[in-house]
């Protein structure tokens, strides 16, 4: 078997899912408003509470998968997540009601699981001083992912809303079956550990990561309001560019494309020599001061060439994540990998949970005819906040050492 195909598989899968994900984003709003008949503002909200039930499940699911892929090995996990997510797409491509969307959403919560099982299995076989190399790849495949997804979507949808849906089930579909074919295992069994409910609930699995160490701790405060601050963009964007510039999914579709192809260039080409040159750390404070910026101009963006100049720094502050990610990992024993991600997927469900009715509140409180204020910006400054926030927490941590 050829070295380098495990990974290779790790990033198709990130990537074929990173463009289900994205097909479906620039529908999304017109699919809430066939099935509901409101308008955008209310739609954005009812899109808000739909981003927390996925949150809440995946909250609850994350530690779980994490566990049993630390007990089992990482690629049954893997391969249930992609079966399962080929079923949610599926329902929310013929869902009659909100109801079914709610349920199709429910399904993505658990097999939205799959990424920290990725990112385990990443980290099994890559060494340490390689794995935000590595973790950057993984975003890189997110990037095209979001450079395919959302720009296939806005044209797929010319054939309807549904369409999108059915398209992203037919790439899930063929994720699993790659799986089935190709991918080995990468936790041996001498590495495995038995499975703990104590460990696997979210609460205890947020309870070991403190329990790692000061330093950790301090991270994954930081990294928890990263995620609040980036529901600014996962779960407003396409409302927000609807309601502010009127856009369709076509234009939001191209809009996200651009992101994506700014994620692929920094890291691609930034992220290595930004790291070799200053080390995980001091690579993430750079990608998050950036991500200040980002958020500021995307809240003052009242032309959309203002929110293509944020998009840029956006970019540039993608290199954060996997650098964080890198600290975090280095700081884990090589049994606890799967902890670990799961621990951080949760700490993600929770924001998810908090940040989507949080800004899509706020969205609909400045926008419409009902608003105290017409400034739809609002959630982008609290998230140029809240990234101020990370920058300060990461900042606290020293650099870090591989635990021995």
């Amino acid at each position: 078997m050829p070295r380098n195909l495990p990974l290779t598989f790790i990033v198709l899968t990130v990537l074929l899912d990173s463009i289900g994900f994205g097909i479906v984003i620039p529908v999304f709003p017109s699919l809430i408003t066939d099935l509901t008949g409101k308008g955008l503002a209310e739609a954005a909200t009812i899109g808000g509470w739909l981003g927390m039930a996925y949150a809440v499940i995946q909250f609850l699911f994350a530690p779980v998968m994490g566990n049993l892929s630390d007990r089992f090995g990482r690629k049954p996990v893997l391969l249930a997540c992609l079966a399962a997510f080929t079923v949610d797409y599926l329902i929310a491509a013929f869902a009659p009601s909100i109801g079914w969307l709610l349920l199709a959403r429910l399904i993505a919560g658990i097999t939205g699981a799959s990424f920290s099982v990725a990112y385990a299995y990443i980290a099994d076989i890559t060494p340490p001083a390689k794995r935000a190399e590595t973790f950057g790849l993984l975003s890189v495949a997110f990037g095209i992912g979001f450079i395919v997804g959302p720009a296939l979507g806005g044209l797929v949808a010319a054939w309807g809303v549904h369409a999108p849906f059915l398209l992203a089930a037919g790439l899930a579909a063929l994720n699993f079956l790659l799986g089935a074919l190709v991918l080995p295992e990468s936790l041996s069994a001498e590495k495995r550990r038995p499975f703990d409910w104590r460990r696997a609930n979210p609460l205890g699995a947020l309870k070991q990561v403190r329990a790692l160490g000061g330093a950790i701790g301090w991270i994954a405060v930081g990294l928890f309001a990263w995620f609040i601050a980036h529901q600014s963009l996962q779960g407003l964007w396409n409302f927000y560019a609807s309601y502010r510039y009127g856009w369709g999914a076509k234009e939001v579709g191209w809009s996200l494309t651009a992101v994506g192809v700014g994620s692929v260039l920094v890291q691609w080409f930034l992220i290595k020599r930004a790291i070799a040159r200053l080390g995980e750390r001091r690579t993430a404070l750079l990608g998050i001061v950036c991500g200040v910026i980002a958020f500021t101009l995307y809240g003052a963006a009242f032309v959309p060439w203002i929110g293509l100049v944020g998009i840029v720094f956006g970019s540039i502050a993608g290199m954060a994540y996997p650098s964080i990610q890198a600290m975090m990992s280095m700081m884990t024993p090589e049994d606890a990998q799967g902890e670990l991600q799961g621990a951080m997927s949760a700490l993600s469900s929770l924001a998810v949970i908090i940040g989507p009715p949080l800004m899509t509140q706020l969205f609909a409180l400045f926008s419409g005819a009902g608003a105290i204020a017409e400034a739809p910006g609002v959630p982008y400054f609290l998230a140029a906040a809240l990234a101020a926030f990370t920058f300060l927490m990461v900042r606290r941590a020293p650099p870090v050492k591989k635990p021995g």
